[in-house]
């Protein structure tokens, strides 16, 4: 996986531009300027051509232009790009909409012309409504009320009274939204650092936290993104504390929102795509293959929408979701060897979007890829991803850090390298005890892997059978999960107890779910 090198914010901003983007750009500085032989029209055709960013090159490529007039030239070059996407884009975006007939109406009040720039007002007030943009009708009405404050517009009383009434209820309901997103990006950002909750210390205080940061009374909470902050706050909650159920109950709630209010699907698109993404999580933790497959159907098919295809935000996530739903597929199905044909188009797809790729998503699909080769038995492979993660910083997902450091010491115990399995499994040990992260599963695992690599090949299995019998009941323990959720340990002891490939086990239990769900679709169609 390639890392994001991209690290200069003009040679960032020229590099995300399409073609039609382009066009406008060249089109709207001849046209503001009258000349075409612009300097900043050579430094942009420069950093258009250029692979990475490289100063020294670009000052070569400019002739005459020193290293200081350079950063002059790249700071105008930055705003005419932003005004020129501004020109461009103001009409697919209602955020750029709204500050639009913001500013005319502040310009044609700075001129005087008052009732004009109160008819504009009009305007955004209705678009700010159906849109459910409050923070934007807060500065509509804050305008309004300082023109009819200060001037005599003919205004009525009651026209005054309901400003004041709709200052009051708006100032409220953004106090809310303010409150519940808040919450939920606190609760997201836990996540992101430490993963799952580690133990009942970690249970006790995120416990805490929700309950003095969720408003006391819920029946007051109304309107789109009251509870669309209200959802993702109780799925970030559920997740962390990996009640799956909970988890899967708000991830629908957050989707359903959307179906609700189909409007606000081009509105608020980012929030969408993530629902959608953390809706197909929930049935991935909680096994539901029938539902996981007609929602990322869903989700395949708005990913060829004009809205979901509209930015490259929306693009480039929904990209990434459907491919790491798509290599979930196969690992809960235990399709391992059909997995591993996604991977060069991931690759290929990580590629051309390393611009816009976070460190985040390439951990995480470093440690999926490593899983699907682990479990097609490419141990090599799979050390081979797992070291990018071993060797990458610390400061992201705790959980993860520590599952892959398990998951290379098992590699390497299948590849039967004796000789460092003791050293590793010491370190090991010591990295996920530092961590907080060993629970009953991994103490048992160690043990097991300690008293293991010695034992002969014919007295391994009752081993097995003992290991599995004392890590099979902790299935269902909620803060056992953590390392069946990352790496299907009982499914991994099983196939040695059996003589089966890890890929067969995990596929007999599909199977096996699907049978299940096909006679309780038929007993169900009898009692009605």
């Amino acid at each position: 996986m390639m890392p994001n090198s991209f690290t200069d914010a003009l040679f960032q901003l020229v590099q995300s531009l399409e073609k039609a983007e382009k066009r406008h750009f060249k089109l709207y500085i001849k046209r503001s300027s009258g000349k075409e032989d612009l300097k900043i029209i050579q430094l942009f055709d420069a950093l258009e051509k250029m692979h990475e960013y490289d100063e020294k090159h670009l000052l070569a490529k400019l002739k005459g232009i020193t290293k200081p007039q350079l950063a002059n030239l790249k700071t105008h070059l930055y705003k005419q790009l932003l005004s020129s996407l501004r020109l461009l884009k103001a009409t697919e975006n209602t955020d750029l909409q709204l500050s639009e007939h913001l500013d005319h109406a502040r310009l044609l009040y700075n001129k005087g012309l008052k009732i004009q720039s109160l008819r504009i007002l009009e305007k955004a007030k209705e678009l700010a409504r159906t849109n459910q943009k409050f923070n934007f009708l807060a500065q509509v009405i804050s305008l309004e009320k300082k023109i009819e404050t200060l001037h005599i517009t003919r205004s009525t009383i009651e026209k005054a009274e309901g400003l004041t009434h709709e200052a009051t209820e708006i100032s409220q309901h953004i106090d809310r939204v303010t409150r519940l997103s808040n919450l939920a990006l606190l609760l997201y950002r836990w996540y992101i650092k430490f993963g799952h909750a580690r133990n009942e210390e970690d249970e006790k205080d995120i416990k805490a936290f929700f309950k003095s940061n969720i408003p006391p009374s819920l029946t007051a909470i109304h309107g789109f993104y009251e509870n669309l902050y209200l959802y993702q706050s109780y799925c970030w909650y559920a997740f962390i504390r990996q009640d799956f159920l909970m988890y899967y109950r708000y991830g629908e709630k957050w989707v359903a929102l959307f179906e609700a209010h189909p409007t606000m699907i081009a509105v608020e698109t980012g929030h969408y795509i993530k629902g959608m993404h953390n809706l197909l999580n929930a049935h991935f933790d909680l096994r539901n293959y029938r539902k996981f497959q007609g929602t990322l159907r869903r989700f395949e098919a708005f990913a060829q929408t004009p809205v979901g295809r509209q930015h490259d935000n929306f693009r480039v996530h929904t990209s990434i979701y459907i491919n790491l739903a798509r290599v979930n597929w196969h690992l809960m199905t235990g399709t391992f060897a059909e997995g591993l044909a996604l991977i060069p188009a991931i690759e290929a797809n990580l590629k051309e979007y390393a611009l816009y790729v976070d460190r985040h998503r390439i951990l995480v699909f470093n440690y999926k890829i490593a899983t699907l080769y682990f479990g097609a038995e490419q141990y090599e492979k799979s050390i081979d991803y797992l070291q990018q993660i071993i060797n990458g910083p610390l400061d992201l997902r705790h959980d993860l850090q520590c599952y892959a450091r398990l998951m290379h010491l098992m590699a390497h115990y299948e590849l039967g390298n004796d000789e460092i399995i003791e050293s590793l499994i010491k370190s090991v040990y010591r990295f996920m005890a530092k961590m907080k992260n060993l629970t009953v599963v991994e103490e048992e695992m160690f043990r097991f892997l300690r008293s293991s690599f010695h034992v002969a090949p014919r007295q391994l299995k009752p081993e097995l059978g003992k290991f599995l019998y004392k890590i099979k009941h902790l299935e269902k323990n909620r803060f056992e999960t953590r390392a069946f959720a990352y790496l299907d340990v009982i499914s991994w002891v099983e196939s040695k107890v059996y003589g089966k490939s890890l890929g067969a086990i995990i596929h007999e239990k599909h199977v096996q779910s699907h049978r299940n769900a096909v006679k309780e679709d038929k007993l169900l169609h009898k009692a009605s």
